[in-house]
């Protein structure tokens, strides 16, 4: 099948770079960046980046819609909340798929207080305040009615404060004010089956919004509230939805979002490249998620770090598609095997090239690299040649992760996993 052509659109948000590494190293994809002509970091990673002005400004729809079809493009990854409302509203003009969620779900969930009253009754909402008059109870929180993360927003304590907030909050709404825990779940919806994936983690440390660092957890109510606005909003693919604990301890909604979240790249490492499934979905492709047990931290910098709980003593590897991709090497699937040889890990090769394996591995400059290599043919299962139960196995096909969870109970990795394993810090306790 030839690779669909994405457009990330802006590509150097944090949501855009985290789509970038979702699917860079995916053979179904080519993907390509545009955004406005400023310096940003989408700029030195995407393939190609190409110039179009903001939503905000003249033409750009006109523009937007020349570069697709000069690039004929297949899809459009919207990477910031305006940008999903405003491609959402010209689906009619745009002569590609928008990923995301459908409009009216767009349209709700960027205004909080639209939000909240359509949630009222069925999840845990923090209370709207109609005016000054009506609160008795401080502190309060004045925010933009459609900011996101935590831009804008002004705790109030007194009267005066909140006087002045409201006066200098754009579009402003006040809120209950929630002293708790923070909290993101990552959600995949299906448009038929309904949410498969509903998995938190905690914002322990944020910057501008952003999730700085976060820890993969176990929340009892993530599942059910999930299903709750699934079922309002009639969500598909992937979106996200931030909690926040009350006074006594109640998780209080703090917003929806469809789309990807810039800190999802904890729960991709552990196997749900949502990108990647959010294509699939729109495509509808049967979809089965596959999660390797264990927890993530993830601390954010200038480059993504991990801790993990995944010990491995060998290492199974794939080769096409996998170390080689599209002609090129994948850099950090050598990183990796250069790691396990440094540790003294043993690396196996594990194959089913057809071609001769020494002129291929001559050609990359990859003899040499591994402790053994087998040769399978097309009908034989890769399980049946994995011999150590402390092994990893890295390998492009879902297919054959899957068959070697159920048959060797290892963890597995496909190339937009592997930097778990090669940018961690050091293992969780």
């Amino acid at each position: 099948m030839e690779a669909r052509k994405v457009l990330v659109f802006p590509a150097g948000t944090e949501i855009g770079l985290e789509i970038f590494h979702s699917l860079r190293f995916c053979k179904e994809v080519r993907l390509y960046g545009a955004g406005q002509d400023i310096p940003n970091h989408a700029r030195f990673v995407f393939p190609e980046y190409h110039i179009l002005p903001s939503i905000h400004e003249d033409l750009w729809l006109d523009d937007l819609v020349s570069l697709c079809l000069k690039l004929r493009i297949d899809y459009i990854f919207p990477a910031h909340d305006d940008v999903i409302v405003a491609l959402s509203r010209a689906r009619h003009i745009i002569p590609v798929v928008i990923i995301t969620s459908p409009p009216g779900a767009c349209e709700i969930t960027r205004s909080k207080s639209d939000t909240y009253r359509a949630l009222s009754g069925k999840i845990n909402v923090p209370q709207l305040y109609d005016s000054v008059e009506s609160i008795s109870d401080y502190p309060v929180l004045v925010k933009p009615d459609r900011g996101q993360g935590s831009f804008g927003i002004v705790r109030a304590d007194d009267k005066s404060l909140l006087i002045s907030a409201l006066q200098t909050v754009p579009n402003p709404i006040i809120c209950e004010y929630l002293p708790g825990e923070e909290y993101t779940v990552d959600c995949f919806s299906d448009r038929e089956r309904g949410v498969l994936f509903a998995e938190a983690r905690s914002r322990r440390r944020t910057r501008n919004g952003i999730s700085m660092n976060t820890l993969s957890l176990i929340l009892a109510e993530a599942r059910e509230m999930a299903e709750v606005i699934n079922g309002e909003f009639g969500l598909h693919g992937a979106w996200f939805f931030q909690l926040k604990r009350d006074r006594n301890g109640q998780l209080t909604l703090l917003e929806v979002a469809p789309r990807i979240a810039g800190t999802m790249a904890a729960h991709r490492v552990m196997g749900v490249n949502f990108p990647l499934l959010s294509i699939f979905e729109e495509e509808r492709l049967p979809i089965c998620i596959k999660c390797n047990a264990g927890a993530v931290e993830l601390d954010r910098a200038l480059a993504n770090r991990y801790r993990h709980s995944i010990t491995y003593s060998v290492l199974y590897i794939d080769l096409d598609d996998t170390i080689v991709v599209n002609g090129c090497l994948n850099t950090q699937a050598v990183t990796l095997i250069f790691q396990s040889i440094e540790k003294g890990i043993p690396v196996i090769l594990l194959t089913k090239h057809g071609g001769n394996l020494h002129t291929i591995l001559a050609k990359y400059r990859l003899l040499g690299l591994f402790d053994e290599i087998i040769q399978l043919n097309k009908e034989e299962k890769k399980s049946s040649y994995i011999r150590h139960r402390d092994a990893i196995l890295v390998d492009d096909s879902f297919s054959e992760r899957m068959d070697v969870v159920e048959c060797c109970d290892i963890p597995t990795f496909d190339c937009s996993m592997i930097e778990l394993l090669t940018e961690q810090a050091e293992l969780l306790d």
